[in-house]
């Protein structure tokens, strides 16, 4: 039986992979304020509904490939890398969240342990709003209230809202813990270093 390679250290990542998480960041930030407006989409002239509808499409294109390349992308973006859906790989988290308790931050590599399960709501997430945001802007008419089909999306879209707001508010704490400790790999996801 072959042993599993080692996990991937955070440096190793590639620039396409950093490229997708930008695009992520980006169009996930602006979506998420924009969505503030989006509930003009019933009257006739809906700009806020239009420009939010834009952005979550374009949105849904970086989470499509980021899925993909989580599939079929370089070793170290795979999700089998780094998804916690093993005994070992929950047990690291489990071990990071009693560390965290004890006021120790991970020290575990890139995306493993409970980073791997942050990282994992995350996408969860995304790709939740990128569904269902996607099709709202294929159901949704403009000028009308949402209905039957239209409205139980619209709402479980607008459910996610909560989701997104929560998962940011975790990882960018993560990084700013981080960052404090010197550990500065937000620079190296936005090409500040290499």
């Amino acid at each position: 039986m072959t042993e599993a390679p080692p996990p991937i250290e955070s440096n190793d990542l590639d620039d396409l992979t950093r490229f997708i998480h930008l695009g992520l960041t980006v169009f996930g930030i602006l979506a998420l304020i924009t969505g503030l407006w989006a509930g003009d989409y019933k009257r006739v002239h809906h700009l806020g509904f239009s420009v939010h509808k834009w952005l979550g499409l374009t949105l849904s294109f970086f989470m499509a490939w980021r899925i993909w390349h989580g599939f079929y992308g370089p070793r170290e973006a795979r999700f089998s890398q780094w998804v916690p859906y093993t005994l070992k790989r929950l047990k690291l988290a489990g071990e990071d969240g009693l560390g965290l308790l004890k006021l120790r931050l991970p020290e575990q590599p890139s995306h493993q342990g409970l980073a791997g399960v942050v990282q994992t709501f995350g996408l969860a997430v995304f790709a939740w709003m990128a569904l269902t945001g996607s099709l709202m802007a294929l159901w949704l008419v403009p000028g009308r209230k949402a209905a039957g089909f239209a409205y139980v999306i619209k709402e479980m879209h607008e459910l996610g809202l909560w989701l997104i707001v929560a998962f940011l508010a975790i990882h960018l704490s993560a990084v700013a813990l981080h960052a404090l400790a010197g550990n500065h790999l937000w620079r190296k996801m936005f090409f500040l270093e290499k």
